[in-house]
């Protein structure tokens, strides 16, 4: 029989899937149950179009163009260099969107070999147990000779399932291409070539975590991680390395395990084409798109096509700040079927949290927030190092440390880089890399102009959810409780400070500390009394301490260098004023401090510290 041109598996021994044209392919009795062995160990819920993922977020035709074209136009390119393509991004960002998106159009255009849509709460598909299988099951109903060879390796292997995934992808999908590609009967070129894997990072390493809820054993996120990076491995070393024609397209949040591959000396940083979403593609016109065509489709159910406004839709976009999520959370608490439009449109515009308070229109947004900073929180205080510390205060401080310190009217450190917060909160070097290493879905550092490292949050709702204790729940930190321990660092950090103060250097730059020390000391000096004056719930033993150690007398030997009198002459010249005759006693004084051994230090330091504080 003459191929059929209007059917494009007609003459090739390509197959459509089930359902399609065209009959399954014949195999013996005894291959067909070692294919029904395959079907036991896979995922169905885990495919683009299963039941399980009905009516799945997918982009609007006219939304998020410009990455969709970037996307395709790799997959599609022959040429391109790279033939693994990985698009990681904030949460919220619409990574899944953008991935379903992707795989309707490969299946469109016959070019979509297998789709893996992980998820937290599927324990079907939330490891990597039936991801090399299941990718295999797809590739197998396109193509008669694979899925015979699939069979032949389970039928010499019925145990393959329970091995490495990289003598897993070689027995299943390595080995049966090769054999294609052998039988000549198609070229590798045009056998579908598209492997889509979506959301890397929910894969939790047990199918016993159904929930959603992060992992509370450190050693189960290990392995989670463990697993993550396993499968990034072997996507390399068998499908990559061995040069068959697939173009594996990833989505992922930033998380440690493919966020560690595609940094520099990466396993994969120059196997991959990494496309950063948060970083690269504002989305916010998309947004103001998806939200136009839904209030008007609204407006043509209750007949009132003047329900909303174009600045109702702006303030929506502003405060979603680039998170798909916010503004899809928004849209399905507005179109809840049984409520006025209008009505829930007001309370999302207006919505303050408060406590009691019935209405929560982002809690599935506060879930989300919830879930990473927990995970996050687990992983941070198991390391030995980190015993001891407050994830949540620390992350609370540097929050601030972007936001601003407003609460004092002396305090200089408004909006310290990352790296000097670190130092002034009396941690070690990189500090704030460690801390943020499983929250790069929801905050990023980056270098600003003069070499410091700045923390950047990706969206304000989260910055809105870390200031609202009925948001935030047992994960709120107060802000005085962040300013009640600077003030401790600071204290800590005079007292240990190991410089000679009978021997101190004129000029504060000619002090013998390294910069960031010496500029972390400098803020602790300036800001530590107005800090200790306006906090409520400073220690007084601390003080006790502090003062006990010759604190203050510490702080009367470096005033004198410092020129923060004309800074604050600016901002506070009242202030300013008052400190000033102090700065010139101690001026006068200073000379005879270094030269006579004072009586009764820690009386006058004490004394000094009443008169300050009192």
């Amino acid at each position: 029989m003459p191929p059929d041109p209007k059917n494009k598996y007609s003459g090739s021994r390509f197959l459509p899937p089930y359902g399609g044209r065209g009959s399954r392919p014949t195999l013996d009795r005894h291959q067909d149950s070692r294919w029904a062995l395959l079907l036991r160990n896979i995922a169905p819920n885990a495919l683009h179009d299963s039941r399980a993922r009905y009516d799945a977020p997918k982009c609007d035709e006219d939304t998020r163009v410009e990455v969709i074209d970037e996307i395709m136009e790799r997959i599609q390119d022959p040429d391109a260099p790279q033939r693994l393509l990985c698009m990681t991004g904030a949460a919220g960002s619409g990574k899944s969107a953008l991935q379903q998106t992707i795989a309707e159009r490969c299946t469109k255009s016959g070019i979509l070999s297998a789709a893996f849509f992980l998820s937290s709460t599927d324990p079907t598909r939330n490891n990597i147990s039936f991801i090399v299988p299941t990718i295999a099951y797809q590739i197998g109903l396109k193509h008669s000779l694979f899925r015979t060879s699939v069979a032949a390796a389970v039928t010499h292997d019925p145990y393959v399932f329970s091995r490495s995934l990289q003598s897993q992808m070689d027995a299943l999908i390595v080995g049966p291409f090769e054999r294609v590609r052998r039988s000549q009967q198609i070229g590798g070129n045009t056998f579908p070539y598209a492997i889509l894997i979506d959301g890397l990072d929910e894969c939790n390493g047990t199918p016993n975590n159904t929930s959603g809820i992060p992992l509370v054993n450190v050693e189960d996120r290990r392995r989670a991680e463990d697993q993550q990076e396993e499968l990034l491995a072997a996507i390399k070393l068998c499908i990559l390395d061995n040069d068959l024609p697939f173009r594996v397209f990833i989505a992922s949040r930033p998380e440690w395990a493919i966020h560690t591959a595609l940094q520099p000396g990466g396993l994969l940083r120059e196997a991959a084409y990494h496309i950063q979403l948060s970083d690269k593609y504002d989305a916010s016109a998309d947004m103001r798109r998806y939200l136009q065509r839904r209030f008007e489709a609204i407006g043509l159910r209750i007949g009132n096509p003047q329900w909303f406004s174009e600045g109702d839709i702006e303030t929506l976009v502003r405060a979603a700040s680039g998170q798909f999520i916010y503004v899809a959370t928004a849209y399905k608490y507005i179109s809840e079927r049984r409520a006025s439009p209008e009505k829930m449109l007001k309370i999302v515009l207006t919505w303050t949290p408060r406590e009691g308070q019935a209405t929560r229109p982002f809690e599935a947004l506060d879930r989300l927030y919830t879930n990473i900073l927990l995970a996050a929180k687990n992983a941070y205080e198991a390391v030995q190092s980190h015993h001891g510390r407050d994830f949540l205060l620390l992350v609370q401080a540097h929050h601030m440390g972007v936001t601003g310190f407003h609460k004092f009217p002396l305090v200089i450190i408004d909006n310290p880089a990352a790296d000097l917060l670190s130092a002034l909160l009396c941690l070690e070097a990189r500090a704030e890399e460690t801390l943020i290493s499983d929250l790069r879905s929801l905050v990023a550092l980056e270098t600003d102009g003069g070499g410091g490292s700045r923390l950047r949050l990706y969206h304000k709702s989260f910055s809105d959810f870390l200031r609202g204790p009925s948001r935030a729940k047992d994960l709120f930190v107060p802000r005085d409780r962040v300013y009640n321990h600077l003030a401790s660092c600071f204290m800590q950090q005079i007292i240990e400070c190991p410089l000679d103060f009978y021997s101190l250097s004129a000029e504060w730059e000619d002090l013998p500390l390294p910069k960031l020390h010496r500029r972390s000391l400098q803020e602790a000096v300036e800001d530590l009394p107005s800090f200790l004056s306006a906090v409520d719930a400073i220690d007084d033993d601390e003080v006790v301490a502090f003062t006990q150690n010759g604190g203050w007398q510490k702080i009367n030997s470096l005033l004198p260098l410092l020129d923060f009198i004309d800074r604050l002459k600016a901002r506070k010249p009242e202030a300013a004023a008052v400190i000033s005759v102090f700065i010139e006693k101690w001026k006068n004084d200073f000379k005879q401090d270094h030269e006579d051994e004072p009586d009764d230090n820690q009386n006058s330091g004490f004394r000094f510290s009443r008169l300050r504080f009192r």
